[in-house]
């Protein structure tokens, strides 16, 4: 038995359980905070006999993408009569961070 821990990021989270329920894996959605731009995450839970584990990291990879954003850099201290534009830098977003713990023992409480 596995655990795998998927951080992924709010916009694939939907789309990622919907897969996940068709496979007929259970996962527990976790919302969370965090990263380089501080924006919604979730971290997923799911359960999984070891045998059927690429079957995960498969639905996982097929849903969780990356993509490019836009953001303003902070602005830098400059001395006085300075003046300074920041221009927009272009970050890699999303994707996937994905944690396969051994389970020692798992029970379904009824």
């Amino acid at each position: 038995m596995k655990l795998v821990i998927a951080v992924v990021q709010a916009r694939d989270a939907d789309k990622l359980l919907e897969a996940l329920q068709a496979e007929g894996f259970r996962a527990t959605r976790i919302s969370s905070t965090g990263g380089f731009l501080r924006e919604q995450n979730v971290t997923v839970l799911i359960g999984v006999e070891a045998a059927r584990l690429h079957d995960v990291l498969r639905v996982i990879k097929a849903n969780c993408y990356t993509r490019t954003q836009y953001v303003n850099p902070l602005l830098p201290i400059v001395e006085s009569g300075e003046f300074f534009v920041p221009q927009p830098i272009e970050v890699e977003v999303g994707g996937a961070n994905v944690f396969v713990v051994p389970v020692e023992r798992f029970e379904r409480v009824p």
